[in-house]
């Protein structure tokens, strides 16, 4: 690590002002991904603002669903009685990630805020666009097995980690963040993070110093048809290949609205939009699950060496859309 100041905010207004005053500033909620990517000077910080001391920990119903707050840790939101009940999905996602002492010490802010995994990111004696723009993308012509095969560009493969965010993506969560000045926005989650195109070292649409106060769910009526299917090379603290959050809302046995995400396949958690219009209104047959992954990856771009994801892709989405209808 370089040498940085640390400073720890008493509050919201403190955390702000703080970072403000350097652009190289960074925040600290869990620590679980920055203090690794500053160990191998991928980032470097000259400045660690501390936010444990923050009053943003707090799970809650509200009118419109449930209030995660951001620094409330992983564990705890999935563990949550209310999350258990209402948001299945989200428990079984955030369980399928990381161990279970990553989990305790990871935010739920911080886990939005996680950078990519690929390997030529974290060697920093390899080209990267995202770690420098314009050096170049070594994954696009190297062994590039774990990465995109949807919205990538000629600047960056790389995948987005979390499988967090792929049910909060399903579940058509809202951001919500404190600006410099105090006033607050609400980010949809489709918006929150973003493709690579031509700016891949931008992860999310934040602007420089702002705080994740929040991450809010609206009601949902999918809570016992939705199910989370993550395939990785080993059982625990792996990354996914391909993973799947869907949810339907049914009646009878026609599908009313289905809501589905997927990861390990693109910059951001990927909604398979082609595959919810699909689903709309069609009976839950397996047939119908059939038509719908293959319209959803029909869209893919694989690479010289992760084409076998579009198979996967396919069959998981499928196994995800029968667990999901058994509930």
């Amino acid at each position: 690590m370089i040498p940085f100041k640390f400073s720890i905010a008493k509050n919201q207004s403190e955390a702000l002002g703080l970072i403000h005053q350097h652009q190289h500033a960074a925040f600290l909620a869990g620590g679980t991904n920055i203090l690794d990517l500053m160990k191998e000077h991928v980032a470097q910080p000259t400045e660690i603002i501390d936010l444990g001391r923050l009053p943003l920990s707090t799970i809650k119903s509200t009118n419109t669903g449930i209030s995660l707050g951001a620094l409330a840790k992983n564990t705890e939101t999935a563990n949550h009685p209310l999350i258990r009940k209402d948001y299945p999905v989200l428990s079984k996602a955030i369980l399928a990630g990381a161990s279970a002492q990553i989990r305790n010490m990871a935010s739920n802010g911080g886990n939005l805020m996680q950078r990519t995994r690929c390997s030529y990111f974290y060697d920093i004696n390899m080209p990267c666009n995202k770690r420098v723009p314009g050096s170049g993308c070594a994954a696009m012509k190297g062994f590039n097995r774990m990465h995109a095969i949807f919205g990538w560009s000629d600047q960056c493969v790389a995948v987005y980690p979390s499988d967090m965010a792929i049910a909060l993506s399903a579940l058509n969560a809202n951001v919500k963040v404190m600006q410099q000045n105090g006033s607050e926005r609400s980010i949809p989650f489709t918006d929150f993070h973003v493709l690579p195109k031509d700016h891949p070292e931008k992860d999310n649409s934040l602007n420089h110093g702002e705080l994740i106060t929040s991450i809010e769910l609206p009601k949902n009526n999918f809570a016992s048809h939705s199910s989370y299917i993550k395939v990785r090379d080993r059982n625990s603290y792996a990354f996914a290949l391909v993973s799947v959050a869907a949810g339907f809302e049914l009646e009878g046995n026609t599908i009313k609205t289905a809501h589905i995400a997927m990861g390990g396949v693109a910059h951001k958690p990927w909604r398979a939009l082609k595959a919810e219009a699909f689903l709309k209104d069609k009976a839950a047959t397996f047939a119908n699950f059939i038509k719908a992954a293959d319209l959803e990856m029909s869209s893919a771009k694989p690479l010289s060496h992760n084409k076998f994801k579009i198979e996967m892709g396919k069959q998981t989405l499928i196994h995800a859309f029968e667990v999901a209808l058994k509930g």
